[in-house]
């Protein structure tokens, strides 16, 4: 039998973190001292029922806990009227016509015969909560954001706690606390305060359970680097070391940054820093993720020129695939998260004075690609009548073999758009 790593998890502390560069942002934290607890980590190997795991003990360290938070205003980028803005709103009336009356969003459906006997991810369907907030910002409209609440409360309830096996709060899915979850949930609280500025919702502070989502993310850091991805909250607790999903190192980054500009507690930019340090050792991809972590390293503190020569090797590597990125049967879903890096990027460059104007026409050609997906329009030849166009329009179908509205494919659409259209009036104040 194959030998398979886990990590057993007990409620460690949160860390001190130290001052880094604060040239930018300059905060004052009020603290309350907490006393000292020991953090334990097993990593074990277990091959048959009858071996017992390696154990490796880590350092205990203390943590200093903020009693207040600071009241901020989020930084918001406003968005011209365009043909792309109104695409984007339509998508969000799309995400709203498909909604159950309990807040549930529609997972997954095909145009042509109406099927949705599709397995569901709650992780990406959070990710379709967090577009209804960014098209309640960009629009300006309050519905969104009430239908975006009422699916909010439906997907909170996959929070589980347990400080006797595991720290902070885990998003449960399919019998694991996927890393995914976590970032998903920051993600959506941070969508939510650009639109409204709040933290609660109904009896839930928001804020509070992005914080203890974010202590659960650096709990599962790996100690040569990067995260573990999968965590078993049944029992004692353990991580499994052979599952892996691309995007959640990415994700994870960008989550703690947002948790950073959200509470402007440094130890969160500082754990971004230390995986960011990690990250760019390893080899590139078209991570989309981890270019709106190099977004915001470039609005909310610096970036390096290691960053930008790793930035620019993400932007390099989805351009040199825009060929096969463009085939007709290829998916709208894939190519719209190339939209989102692409623009993040751009961004990162602009606020980093580096060069920048030569990815906008790569990015035009994406745009243009996905948007030939959006129902009424098609680019496969399918007749979309007006029964199709009722139900369906401002979705955005995947492949010609596979015609199905999906809800992250209208999510990454959503959020590419908004960041290139920030992007746009950016560079239109200079």
């Amino acid at each position: 039998m194959p030998k398979k790593e886990s990590k057993k998890f007990f409620s460690p502390p949160r860390p001190q973190s130290s001052q880094r560069k604060q040239e930018k942002n300059s905060v004052v934290f009020v603290f309350s001292v907490v006393k000292s607890l020991s953090l334990i980590l097993f990593i074990g190997l277990s091959a048959c029922a009858n071996q017992n795991p390696t154990q490796v003990q880590i350092p205990a360290t203390s943590t200093p806990i903020p009693t207040t938070f600071p009241i901020r205003t989020p930084e918001i980028i406003s968005i011209e009227n365009s043909p792309l803005k109104n695409s984007i709103i339509t998508s969000g009336d799309y995400l709203i016509r498909q909604q159950l009356p309990n807040g549930e969003l529609a997972y997954q459906v095909n145009i042509l015969n109406d099927d949705r006997a599709y397995a569901s991810s709650d992780i990406r369907l959070m990710a379709g909560v967090g577009a209804l907030y960014t098209i309640c910002r960009v629009s300006v409209d309050s519905k969104y954001c009430t239908s975006a609440d009422l699916a909010l409360n439906h997907y909170l309830e996959n929070l589980i706690s347990n400080p006797e096996h595991f720290t902070g709060t885990c998003f449960y899915a399919n019998g694991i606390c996927p890393l995914g979850g976590a970032t998903s949930t920051i993600d959506v609280i941070y969508k939510r305060w650009q639109a409204t500025g709040d933290f609660t919702l109904e009896e839930k502070n928001l804020i509070s359970i992005a914080i203890d989502s974010g202590y659960f993310i650096v709990s599962m850091r790996k100690p040569e680097g990067g995260f573990y991805h999968s965590f078993d909250p049944h029992f004692s607790g353990t991580a499994d070391a052979d599952y892996f999903i691309t995007t959640f190192n990415g994700e994870s980054l960008y989550a703690l940054l947002q948790l950073y500009e959200m509470t402007e507690n440094v130890f969160w930019l500082e754990q971004a820093h230390e995986i960011n340090d990690f990250m760019i050792t390893q080899p590139v991809s078209e991570d989309y993720a981890h270019a709106y972590a190099f977004s915001m390293f470039a609005r909310l503190d610096e970036l390096s020129q290691e960053d930008i020569a790793y930035t620019t090797e993400i932007a390099n590597v989805i351009i040199a695939g825009q060929v096969r990125s463009l085939n007709p049967i290829n998916s709208s879903i894939s190519t719209a998260t190339k939209i989102e890096a692409l623009a993040s990027i751009a961004q990162a460059f602009y606020l980093s004075d580096v060069e920048h104007a030569w990815l906008e026409r790569e990015i035009n050609t994406f745009i243009t690609f996905v948007s030939a997906r959006q129902i009424p329009d098609s680019n496969c030849g399918f007749e979309i009548s007006y029964n199709i166009y009722e139900k369906y329009e401002g979705g955005i179908f995947s492949t010609c073999e596979d015609p199905s509205i999906r809800i992250d494919g209208v999510a990454h659409w959503i959020n590419g758009i908004t960041t290139f259209l920030e992007y746009k009036s950016m560079i239109g104040t200079k």
